[in-house]
């Protein structure tokens, strides 16, 4: 067997239909379109979801949500939990290691009163506070 004799195997591919070649193809005159009507005019194509002019699914049912690809960040209150407050060195470790916190977490804001005194204690970027 070479590429010269290549040939595909008997029963696997027929001729493509040839429609509108005379009546007797079988598909001559309307060319296996039906009589009239917009469906059988050359150019004719549907919009996409059309319901011959009933009310289309998509615009029966309500709109709803939106998600943000903006990742929002896991917000602590330091006033609520102290352990966060007390750590000497502030990260995203850190405060993994005294509170609990999903593995998806990967940005963390702390808020609350004494949040802007904490600042010069935070050594990572992933963690911020709500002080200016």
């Amino acid at each position: 067997m070479g590429l010269h004799n290549l040939q595909p195997a008997p029963g696997s591919t027929r001729n493509r239909k040839r429609v509108g070649r005379g009546q007797g193809s079988g598909t001559g005159k309307t060319a296996g379109r039906g009589n009239k009507g917009q469906k059988s005019r050359t150019g004719y194509s549907r919009k996409r979801g059309f319901e011959g002019g009933q009310m289309p699914l998509q615009k029966r049912l309500p709109k709803i949500g939106f998600t943000s690809r903006v990742e929002k960040p896991y917000v602590i209150n330091v006033e609520k939990i102290k352990v966060v407050a007390a750590l000497e060195e502030i990260t995203l470790e850190s405060i993994k290691s005294v509170h609990k916190l999903a593995k998806t977490v990967t940005r963390v804001k702390l808020i609350g009163a004494s949040a802007r005194e904490l600042a010069a204690k935070i050594k990572d970027d992933a963690v911020t506070t709500s002080g200016k």
